[in-house]
């Protein structure tokens, strides 16, 4: 079983003997409430992201995609300043690290959970950037492994509640892009075959590797004087930023696709992307979740017709602004083929609208007791349209 938010706080350093005696497994069906300490009482309460681009925040600059690479580029490019670009506006110092954390990454976009809203994400995070340095850990784009940064953060709040998204990674996620864009711009072959051989090669591990986070954050948690039922961790899955062959609303022929739609994909790769990739990663997860006994949150299905040449959704352009509720909720690949925006590193993660619905699940989420969660996303409604369903 998960462990409970409606429990004790946090216990000081004198009393950390008596929370290890009182404690129950895991597995309990009800939790042992102990006595909040006067001083954790005067913490402020904190909800903390820990991981990948997937949560840092990584395209929220954009709102929407369009192929007009001038000025707002249709009004989704929130950098804009009027007369060149400010992503720093967006992703704050972060920018010129290149973790990205957005100012609506998901911790950002589920403000009434706590009092503070914490992210330690970085973009292009393994799970090695997770772990204690003392454990093997390692630092990333000059900022120390992120669970030795929970410690100053467990210590100078009361938090409540860590999201988890971790993996993609050490799977290659960037590797797997390049290779099946480069299939289809330049070699005229299919990705999915390799990439899937590549994917089966390094998924024990990878797995291995996100028990281990959730095992170091723990051990982190404990060293700080918290009981185990007194905070909530909740491991995330990801979604698949590109849609089905037959969802998509432009032919694999010709440069439309890729030049005009940014999803350059062949239907076979689109297909085993959507529908044998993100769903075997996804199960992947869920099964680590369940054998460490945090609660999973299933986001395969999340940006279903909201994808990148969905066609459900639309480009932005000129007399048409973007919307939450017909515009585009992640980034497109931005290969420059006509003219680049942004970053590439942007391209394929869920983007400001998307972040904004990843919120609210988290939000939902929260209010939730069972172990296992999906999120997914009402047509033609922006964020308060998300809704959970039990189980995958």
């Amino acid at each position: 079983m998960l462990e409970s938010r409606n429990s004790t706080t946090r216990v000081p350093a004198a009393s950390r003997l008596l929370a290890g005696l009182l404690a129950l497994p895991l597995c309990a069906t009800s939790l042992l409430a102990l006595a909040a300490p006067a001083q954790a009482a005067s913490l402020p309460t904190a909800s903390v992201s820990m991981g990948d681009s997937y949560i840092s925040g990584e395209a929220g600059r954009w709102q929407g995609n369009s192929d007009t690479a001038s000025g707002s580029r249709d009004g989704t490019d929130r950098s804009w300043t009027g007369s060149g670009y400010n992503p720093a506006a967006i992703y704050g110092s972060t920018y010129a690290s290149g973790c990205d954390r957005s100012d609506t990454a998901e911790i950002r976009s589920a403000p009434g959970l706590t009092q503070n809203q914490i992210n330690l994400a970085c973009s292009g995070a393994t799970t090695a950037n997770v772990f204690q340095a003392a454990d093997g850990g390692q630092s990333l784009k000059g900022e120390a492994p992120q669970a030795d940064q929970l410690a100053t953060v467990a210590a100078q709040n009361d938090v409540k509640l860590i999201t988890l998204s971790i993996g993609g990674n050490d799977l290659g996620f960037s590797d797997v892009i390049t290779s099946c864009v480069k299939d289809y711009l330049i070699w005229d072959s299919y990705c999915a075959s390799d990439e899937q051989a590549a994917i089966d090669s390094k998924m024990a591990t990878a797995m291995a590797g996100v028990g281990k986070s959730i095992d170091e954050i723990r051990a982190v948690m404990s060293k700080d004087g918290y009981a185990a039922s007194s905070y909530r961790i909740v491991l995330q899955s990801y979604p698949s930023p590109i849609p089905r062959s037959s969802e998509n609303r432009y032919s694999e022929s010709g440069w439309d696709r890729a030049d005009a739609g940014g999803c350059p994909f062949w239907n076979a790769d689109s297909d085993w992307a959507r529908d044998t990739m993100v769903p075997e990663i996804s199960d992947q997860l869920a099964a680590v979740a369940a054998g460490r006994g945090v609660q999973f949150l299933d986001l395969r299905d999340f940006l279903q017709g909201r994808e990148v040449c969905s066609t459900s959704d639309q480009l932005a352009a000129p007399g048409t602004a973007p919307s939450a509720t017909t515009s585009e909720w992640a980034r497109f690949v931005d290969e420059g083929l006509s003219a680049s925006q942004g970053t590439v590193q942007e391209s394929m993660h869920p983007n400001y609208y998307a972040q904004l619905a990843l919120g609210r699940c988290l939000t939902l989420l929260y209010g939730q007791s069972g172990t296992d969660y999906a999120c997914r996303n009402t047509p033609g409604t922006d964020a308060s349209g998300m809704y959970l369903t039990s189980g995958s």
